[in-house]
């Protein structure tokens, strides 16, 4: 008899499987990333068409066979409906998830990056909040996360802002980064940085990035 379990987590990705089902992707704080298949979540009624798209947290309970999970049932306790209606904001928010399926493994512990993601898409619907500095924020965070983290770096001449920006980034836990605003002197030289640790860590273009920066207008 296969064992039910249960995990807390956020799907990250969902595509249809079959002609009913769906195959998700999802980082959850027990088993780290794992891919399961939600029968009937397809149909119009099913107890988990709502709950198995992307940005969905809350508990799954699985069954696990020999080759994939199966979920069985799913208690959502938040679905990010504010990015649900904001166009950019979901641009983003996928960005987000596919930079989390990029560095995240099974059986790994990724609970600092669940967090992470999590608190991230809680930035994206903060309205005091500009989307481009939450972006910065999570890739840097990221990086250091990942232990990837080259620190300052070097040739170029940044505000003490920046580096000051820079380093809370670096040591502040996950629920602290999303409290702070800066000037736009900063946010520029943050994009620097990013994107240079981006070209530098990441081996592979990200399709979510590509739309994000063709509706942002945001150059790579």
């Amino acid at each position: 008899m296969q064992e039910l379990f249960t995990v807390t987590g956020m799907i990250l990705k969902a595509e249809p499987f079959g002609e009913y089902d769906r195959r998700v992707v999802m980082l959850t704080k027990e088993r780290g990333k794992i891919a399961a298949f939600a029968k009937g979540a397809r149909k119009q009624g099913s107890r988990l068409l709502a709950a198995t798209n992307p940005f969905c947290f809350g508990e799954f309970k699985l069954f696990a066979g020999r080759t994939s999970y199966t979920i069985s049932e799913a208690v959502i306790s938040n679905y990010f409906e504010g990015l649900r209606g904001d166009y950019e904001g979901a641009c983003y928010g996928m960005y987000f998830n596919e930079l989390a399926d990029y560095y995240t493994r099974e059986n790994n512990d990724e609970r600092e990056v669940l967090k992470l993601l999590y608190q991230s898409l809680r930035g994206l619907m903060h309205t005091g909040l500009d989307n481009r500095l939450v972006r910065y924020i999570f890739e840097i965070k990221a990086l250091v996360i990942a232990g990837e983290y080259p620190g300052i770096p070097e040739g170029s001449a940044y505000q003490e802002s920046t580096l000051y920006t820079l380093e809370f980034i670096r040591i502040s836990p996950v629920e602290k980064l999303y409290t702070f605003t800066v000037s736009d002197a900063v946010l520029s030289q943050l994009k620097e940085i990013a994107d240079s640790f981006r070209h530098r860590f990441i081996d592979r273009k990200m399709k979510s990035l590509q739309i994000l920066n063709e509706i942002t207008e945001i150059p790579c």
